[in-house]
């Protein structure tokens, strides 16, 4: 895989080109994914552009860096063949989010997880750390994976042992949120095991990701949040607008989100934005939930 994986041109994606060759070390990785979690949106306009998509971290990492983004399988997947490209000790995990507290909990195989080790220090004297990029408005930077309670910006989450997987783990997200948890295993997982959940995620009609497009970008004080036509900021300088025409949509995906489209793509994009904001069938706006 490594002679696949374009490491400069992911660095220059993330303003990063001078970790090109780096020694690993637990500041370079927080470095690595506070880059990404503001340069890499989270988004599912691949759905809604009808362009079906693989789990393929190395398919999923030559789109980060011409410029697209993805959701878990394709952002934590992409950043983990990054990480070992540059000598991190990477592993997969199977998680599962939970929506809604009165949603069951458990790793459904809907979300992918990536411990890093072997980078001691202070915060995580076993050297073991909780990378994710890939739970929208979830983590800004890695956090040690000890049981805890966490603050970045607006947001405060908790790690402790899952209930619900033996030996594993799981991520309280803040009440403010817009999920209430994610439980992960223990175990390495293999891509393929994600496969069959990212088929469903990315054609049921029941999906979020299917009814509703949207982007989401985390920064050091807060989350930029797009939902059809509604851009909401959550954290500092809270505000939240309605883009009611495509200029304004778009204007908003390039300045808030750097993601620009052909004339085809908008023109796609502007018609799926529309549908999604007509009520469903039981009168309420589409939910959707990273």
């Amino acid at each position: 895989m490594p002679d696949t994986i374009d490491v400069p041109g992911y660095l220059t994606r993330l303003g990063l080109p001078e970790l090109a060759g780096h020694r690993p070390s637990a500041e370079a990785l927080d470095r690595l994914h506070r880059a990404h979690a503001e340069r890499v949106p989270y988004e599912c306009l691949e759905i809604q552009l009808g362009r079906p998509t693989t789990v393929c971290p190395a398919e999923s990492l030559r789109r980060v860096v011409a410029g697209r983004g993805g959701y878990c399988f394709h952002l934590n997947g992409a950043f983990s063949a990054l990480l070992r490209a540059l000598g991190y000790t990477v592993t997969r995990h199977v998680g599962g989010v939970q929506g809604r507290p009165e949603d069951p909990a458990g790793a459904n195989a809907s979300h992918l997880v990536l411990t890093v080790t072997g980078l001691p220090s202070a915060a995580a004297p076993d050297g073991e750390w909780l990378v994710d990029l890939g739970m929208g408005d979830g983590l800004h930077g890695p956090l040690p994976l000890v049981a805890g309670e966490y603050r970045q910006g607006p947001f405060r989450y908790t790690l402790r042992p899952s209930d619900v997987e033996p030996g594993g783990w799981r991520f309280d997200h803040d009440p403010s949120g817009t999920f209430h948890g994610m439980d992960f295993r223990s175990e390495p997982a293999r891509m393929s095991e994600f496969a069959a959940k990212h088929e469903e995620l990315s054609t049921s009609p029941e999906s979020g990701f299917v009814r509703v497009p949207a982007v989401l970008r985390r920064d050091a004080t807060g989350v930029d949040i797009l939902r059809g036509s509604t851009l909401k900021r959550v954290g500092a300088d809270p505000s939240r607008a309605e883009l009611t025409t495509p200029g304004a949509y778009f204007e908003a995906l390039s300045g808030v989100f750097g993601l620009t489209f052909s004339a085809a793509d908008r023109e796609t994009l502007w018609r799926r934005v529309s549908e999604a904001e007509r009520p469903d069938r039981d009168g309420a706006a589409p939910r959707v939930s990273p």
